[in-house]
């Protein structure tokens, strides 16, 4: 039998897998050696024990986290803000990927690719203070320098919860749009300058490009960017509901999510147990999650489905 496979073809194949395996034993190391702790979430942790001689408590510890009443709020909460957060955030990346796309010069486009993406990269901890600096009753940028001379009434924002749901989700746009941005971006960049010159020769203006070129070519990387996004539909952004609130008690009716929820829980119960089982129960939705939405996307436009 004649080999088909070069020797120089096999060293090259053999040092490829090489190359894999440092990132391999990262993925397993980091991603799937700690799922053997799901079992904590069906246990009652002793430390004395440790978990495999710790009892079993069945669904106890899922019945504890859903038994509270505020069970319905932070489950409202999780989900409404992820929604709106998906929406916005690719409504905005689309747009600003479009504008960016239409400059020409290449260290303007190159400049406002980075201030566009800036805000992701600032660790929540400053976002917080920076929305301090703006909200805080006694130094506030919004009540001293805004409302005081016009002659309104200084708003205690750390107590008033009504404006809350409004500031979170403008401070997650400012934090994330840049970097739906850049990802349509590339994917713009992608896209044949041939399909908008036959556009332009058959009398199409700019809007109709828009319409027939380029949003179509971009609805894989939308359905991509959206399956992932509702995978996490009931996680929520830590640092966001909590440390930009202050965590302040008025606010917990619309800042409280199940993370947050299970953070303050862990501290004041110390429950390790309900934490897990938190953990469990959001990854379990967000993987049903995701094959619903695939399902779906498959059935309409299998060619843009993940598998």
């Amino acid at each position: 039998m004649l080999n088909m496979w070069p020797r120089s073809g096999k060293k090259l194949t053999l040092a490829l897998y090489t190359m894999v395996v440092p990132g391999l034993i990262y993925l397993f190391i980091n991603n799937y050696l700690p799922m053997f702790g799901l079992v904590i979430a069906f246990k009652r942790l002793n430390f004395r024990l440790g978990i495999l001689k710790s009892p079993w408590i069945g669904f106890a510890n899922f019945r504890f986290l859903f038994a509270s009443p505020d069970a319905f709020i932070i489950t409202r909460n999780t989900v409404l803000y992820n929604l709106a957060f998906i929406l916005l955030t690719m409504a905005t990346g689309i747009l600003f990927a479009l504008l960016l796309n239409e400059i020409r010069g290449h260290f303007a486009k190159g400049l406002y690719q980075n201030l566009i993406l800036l805000p992701y990269l600032i660790s929540m901890m400053i976002t917080a203070y920076l929305v301090f600096a703006f909200l805080s009753m006694d130094t506030g940028l919004i009540n001293k320098t805004i409302l005081k001379p016009l002659g309104m009434e200084e708003i205690m924002w750390y107590r008033e919860k009504k404006y809350w749901p409004f500031i979170l989700i403008f401070v997650n746009l400012w934090k994330s749009f840049g970097f739906n941005c850049i990802i349509f971006l590339s994917s713009l960049v992608g896209i044949s300058k041939e399909y908008y010159e036959s556009a332009y020769m058959d009398g199409a203006g700019k809007f109709r490009q828009l319409w027939h070129i380029t949003l179509p070519l971009l609805k894989p990387t939308v359905i991509t960017l959206t399956l992932l996004a509702l995978g996490r539909m009931f996680y929520s952004d830590f640092g966001l509901f909590y440390q930009v609130p202050m965590n302040q008690g008025p606010l917990f009716d619309v800042t409280n999510t199940i993370d947050t929820y299970v953070y303050r829980a862990l501290l004041n119960l110390g429950n390790i147990g309900m934490s897990s089982a938190a953990g469990f129960y959001q990854s379990i939705v967000g993987f049903v999650c995701i094959l619903a939405a695939n399902t779906a996307v498959r059935k309409i436009e299998p060619e843009s489905s993940l598998f």
